[in-house]
């Protein structure tokens, strides 16, 4: 994501997933507006997708899980970040422990990690 930018990276997550199907979908659909063409299948961008159809709503559910397990495991490197509980979001807790203990190789660097970041010490 640092590489990319968050958006770039969950387009190409979505096109890497599309090439782990063992069938070919014939239409895909996309919660947001954006999206970058992938072979010639055709697709559509559906702005609060989740709300509308049941297939993103499940695909949201499914990705939530996995992150969820994925914060909960990393946890167990970096307990002291408190991701089990925070899943990463940048609650006070969290933003204390970047304070007293840096950043991991799991922060996004190209995030603003603390409020301070910009603002200049004159």
């Amino acid at each position: 994501m640092d590489k990319i930018n968050v958006l770039q990276a969950s387009i190409t997550g979505m096109h890497r997933a599309i090439d782990a199907l063992k069938i070919t979908p014939k239409f895909i659909i996309i919660d947001g507006n954006k999206f970058r063409k992938y072979n010639e299948i055709p697709y559509e961008t559906i702005v609060k997708g989740d709300a509308k159809y049941l297939s993103i709503a499940a695909a949201s559910v499914l990705a939530k899980t996995y992150r969820d397990e994925y914060m909960a495991k990393i946890h167990l490197e970096f307990p002291m970040y408190n991701w089990a509980k925070n899943k990463g979001y940048p609650t006070k807790e969290h933003r204390n422990a970047i304070r007293e203990f840096g950043a991991t190789k799991y922060h996004r660097k190209t995030f603003k990690l603390l409020p301070e970041q910009t603002k200049l010490k004159l």
